[in-house]
């Protein structure tokens, strides 16, 4: 059972949340915050110096507990014995992470105070995007080693990875909220159609057409530039 302070504190980032996510930072007080925390203003300032302060702590909050769990399934993938299936099933897990509407709102407030908060955008790109794409490079690296893909460089496979996951989607998200992107997109489809996209480059002996870094492809990709 938390203790008193650790139920304030848990209240307090709560509200904080709550409001930030409504109101956006601007437009949030440390009155309103601790009102809806039922705690004193005193008591905020104690637990977390200041609004600013607050607002990294909510971050670091909602990363943690949506970025972990899901860069855990990531390493997962490394066992997996079917691995267009379970791209599939992750690319699908994917999907619903990143548009889940707390998370979109999240980024919308993050967004929005980039330009005066650099530290902020800095913190959630580090634990967020780039650690997810981390985590699919390291799994990437691990299953080219295995045979199971053909992955020159595994940082750019994530990318690619990424962005036939998501697509258009985390864009519409921002502008139209993550529950109507998600009722207006065929999931399946696309996901499977992302994951077919994919594994043509990098599946199973595929390794002479995948691209790196630098841009360049061989086989069949320089195959089709001669033709």
């Amino acid at each position: 059972m938390p203790t008193r302070s650790e139920a304030k504190q848990g209240a307090i980032l709560s509200a904080g949340r709550e409001l930030f996510l409504a109101h956006g930072y601007r437009g949030t007080s440390v009155d309103q915050i601790a009102a809806a925390a039922a705690v004193s203003k005193q008591t905020v300032y104690k637990h977390f110096g200041d609004k600013r302060e607050l607002l990294m702590a909510i971050v670091a909050h909602v990363v943690g507990s949506t970025v972990e769990p899901f860069t855990a399934r990531i390493a997962g993938l490394v066992e997996s014995d079917d691995v267009a299936e379970d791209l599939a099933d992750l690319a699908v897990e994917y999907l619903h992470s990143v548009l889940a509407e707390p998370v979109v709102q999240l980024r919308r407030l993050i967004v929005a105070e980039a330009g005066r908060e650099p530290e902020l955008a800095a913190m959630y790109y580090d634990h967020a995007p780039a650690r997810t794409l981390q985590a699919l490079a390291d799994v990437f690296e691990q299953l080219d080693s295995r045979g199971a893909l053909a992955v020159p460089d595994p940082l750019l496979a994530a990318e690619h990875f990424a962005f036939l996951a998501v697509g258009k989607s985390i864009d519409r998200a921002l502008f139209f909220g993550g529950p109507q992107t998600m009722s207006d997109l065929d999931v399946d489809r696309h996901v499977r159609a992302g994951v077919a996209t994919f594994l043509a480059f990098y599946g199973p002996g595929t390794g002479d057409a995948a691209p790196t870094a630098s841009g360049d492809a061989t086989g069949r990709g320089a195959r089709r530039r001669r033709r």
